[in-house]
């Protein structure tokens, strides 16, 4: 089994590289579903973040809404430390077991968006990094997203900077162009992937 940390900044387009390592054949372990699976109504997640962040943080229906939550985490790193201090052993527990269920020989592939932040590059035996420039980010954000751009922002700054991912790199996929480009790209690093995982 070959370990794979793939990450990158909000908007340099992950998701799609993940869709296109799956069409391929990797095993993916998203942190970001796995994220919202702990928190779920009827969890002890969902129960330990209403417990430190308040009822207000609750939807009329009993699940978490995740804007408003983001508006008290994302500029105060303090209640981001705390929520992450919740939040993160249960997506690591999550992740542990889906990747035990994988095949043998299995490219696993973990897409972990704080990867850098976090500081898990050494759980892996190579890591992804999916690069945009911070322009092309911004633009994606807003234009494809819908957000604001001082929330855009703000989450950019909230994360690791371009330079601090790409030291961590293994391997990186410049998805500063259009979609055509990014493609050719992944399969190139899938060949290196298999190549490796063959290899042992």
């Amino acid at each position: 089994m070959l370990k794979v940390g793939l990450t990158g900044g909000i908007g340099a387009g992950k998701s799609e590289v993940s869709r296109l390592l799956v069409g391929y054949g990797a095993v993916l372990i998203d942190a970001d579903r796995i994220a919202r699976e702990v928190v779920e109504p009827g969890t002890p997640g969902l129960a330990a973040v209403v417990e430190e962040f308040g009822a207000d943080v609750l939807a009329p229906d009993g699940t978490l809404d995740r804007p408003r939550l983001g508006s008290v985490v994302f500029s105060d790193a303090e209640r981001l430390a705390a929520l992450n201090a919740i939040v993160h052993p249960l997506v690591g527990a999550r992740s542990a077991e889906l990747e035990r269920a994988a095949a043998p020989g299995s490219v696993v592939v973990h897409d972990v968006p704080l990867l850098t932040e976090n500081g898990l590059a050494p759980l892996y035996d190579l890591v992804v990094v999916v690069d945009a420039s911070p322009g092309t980010q911004l633009d994606r954000l807003v234009r494809l997203r819908g957000m604001a751009e001082s929330e855009a922002r703000a989450r950019m700054a909230a994360q690791a900077t371009r330079e601090q991912r790409r030291a961590v790199a293994d391997l990186i996929i410049d998805n500063d162009g259009p979609l055509e480009d990014l493609e050719p790209q992944v399969r190139k690093v899938w060949s290196e992937l298999t190549a490796r995982s063959a290899a042992g």
